[in-house]
């Protein structure tokens, strides 16, 4: 077990106690910045991303981030959805049967985990300059859209779009109510898949 100290084996306690500590060190987010194109302040997307994890009631459940540019985010997207092309997010579930509004429920300490996010920042930026958007409200909205995909939301319908966009509406709009930062979902906007 990963709570188990520099203890001799035969001292070791697998019981609860054991088990207790380490559900109080779990890692909740990570965020990894890979890229270093475009600056970025780790600590307002970190804070914005637990007020978003508040707001979806998945504080318990880790989650992990990684921050990667144009060239990296291109060759996952080939490797996994066949597109050639930089995109703004990709979304990976360790839930990937999880029924849209539907929390995990978790058996062990180590299924509380949602998945990872990768955040395409470079191409968020770019994004950014064309529209007059601001880049770390931007990175949140982004962030909202992959977090809704770990908890099983889709858009290859237009019924899973309507859905997910409702959800993701909701969302920012808590968001919006708790911080004081208006923010709307990109889905509006344009509507194609992410």
């Amino acid at each position: 077990m990963d709570c188990v100290g520099p203890k001799e084996e035969s001292q070791l306690n697998f019981g609860v106690e054991c088990h207790l500590e380490f559900c109080r060190v779990g890692m909740g987010v990570v965020i990894r910045n890979l890229q270093k194109v475009v600056p970025l302040r780790r600590s307002r997307l970190r804070k914005d991303v637990d007020t978003l994890r508040h707001i979806l009631g998945i504080q318990k459940f880790d989650l992990g981030i990684i921050c990667v540019d144009n060239h990296k985010i291109q060759q996952i997207n080939n490797i996994y959805r066949k597109k050639n092309v930089p995109t703004d997010i990709l979304s990976f579930p360790f839930y990937e049967d999880l029924r849209p509004g539907k929390l995990p429920c978790p058996l062990h300490r180590d299924e509380l985990n949602l998945g990872d996010i990768f955040l395409g920042v470079e191409f968020v930026m770019k994004q950014c300059r064309e529209e007059s958007v601001d880049l770390h409200g931007a990175l949140t909205v982004v962030t909202a859209h992959g977090i809704c995909h770990l908890l099983g939301y889709r858009h290859e319908t237009d019924e899973e779009w309507a859905e997910m966009l409702q959800r993701e509406s909701y969302i920012l709009s808590e968001f919006s109510r708790l911080t004081g930062q208006q923010l709307e979902s990109l889905m509006k906007r344009c509507g194609e898949e992410t």
